[in-house]
């Protein structure tokens, strides 16, 4: 004979060991006012004893809201959008909101106009799109929803809430110390050419250069990937370079170990300055000097700013977050003269 499996407590149940209406035990349950308190204690009693866990569906019997959002996440499992999604959903629970999300690899419009009609059909109150790409945030926006839509963004989008770290400073405060250092020969290696942050990152350094009166120089575009950082650090002309400000943590990794099969020591002969601080960017030899997102704070300014947008209140948008500099070894003074050449300056 089998063990039945014990049914889940519902809000009737709730009601019924409280002496109350299903209709007070969800006013309870949202945190509505109009509740005495010696009844919210009595329903909250309840609610302990039975492990309820409210669902959508009772909480909107009463309030005729969903208390859901939904959340579409493209692209692959680059750190700083899955680490947002992830402190996202930890910010939602903490409201105590439900999330559907929708993660596809690629920013196909089709997927993404069926995960927003389908977020629709569930009801949601709003929907944030956090994307490596920019198509994605179009698509989106531009099925005129009548429900808030937040996106995670470097950048000003007409018509919806942007939230995000301040990519252009970021990269700007990164050039900027490598030109304290004696750097003159600054390069880039670029992130993907559809990424509104590698975009930003870019120009913030073009402009740190011009400030400065150096020339640009770009030694590739790569896809996030170390071995993007790799296959350029192996093939690229590196003569009349001290520094490369990599697009990203990942590219720098893959870099710096070309570096190294190159001959050249780093920072010795070559300073590299990564972008994100990725939990293993301290643990790389050398340890990597990078820009910090606060990937937490994003994550939970991105949800304020939705449940504000869903409450009513178009006017809260939240300050971009300002990255910061995180100094380790991989960056170091100029050497007196550039020793790529030496090296050299390509391969392969």
């Amino acid at each position: 004979m089998t063990e039945e499996t014990p049914r889940q407590a519902t809000i009737f149940d709730v009601a019924r060991l409280a002496g109350v209406s299903h209709q007070t035990v969800s006013r309870v349950v949202n945190d509505l006012p109009n509740v005495r308190s010696s009844t919210r204690v009595r329903v909250e009693e309840a609610i302990k004893k039975l492990r309820y866990v409210p669902s959508p569906a009772a909480r909107a019997l009463v309030t005729r809201r969903s208390r859901t959002i939904g959340l579409i996440a493209t692209g692959g499992p680059e750190f700083g959008p899955s680490s947002t999604v992830l402190y996202f959903n930890a910010a939602a629970r903490d409201a105590r909101w439900s999330v559907f999300t929708a993660n596809m690899t690629d920013s196909d419009p089709g997927s993404i106009r069926g995960a927003v009609e389908a977020f629709l059909r569930q009801n949601v109150e709003g929907i944030a799109v956090i994307s490596g790409h920019e198509g994605s945030v179009d698509v989106v926006a531009g099925m005129e929803l009548t429900i808030p839509l937040v996106a995670l963004e470097a950048t000003a989008h007409a018509g919806l809430a942007t939230v995000g770290a301040d990519q252009y400073s970021g990269a700007r405060t990164a050039v900027k110390r490598l030109i304290e250092l004696g750097h003159r020969g600054i390069a880039h290696l670029a992130g993907p050419a559809d990424s509104v942050d590698a975009r930003e990152r870019e120009r913030g350094w073009r402009d740190e250069l011009g400030a400065n009166d150096l020339s640009a120089r770009v030694i590739g575009v790569g896809d996030w990937t170390p071995s993007s950082g790799h296959r350029f650090g192996v093939s690229s002309d590196l003569t009349g370079l001290t520094a490369i400000f990599a697009s990203n943590d990942q590219m720098s990794i893959g870099l710096i170990h070309a570096l190294n099969e190159r001959g050249l020591a780093v920072p010795r002969d070559m300073s590299v300055i990564g972008f994100d601080d990725i939990p293993e960017a301290a643990y790389v030899t050398p340890p990597l000097t990078t820009v910090r997102q606060d990937f937490e704070r994003i994550g939970r300014d991105m949800l304020s700013t939705l449940l504000s947008r869903i409450d009513g209140d178009r006017a809260t948008e939240l300050p971009q977050s300002l990255p910061a500099l995180i100094e380790r070894e991989s960056t170091g003074p100029a050497p007196a003269r550039s020793t790529a050449s030496a090296a050299g300056s390509t391969r392969g």
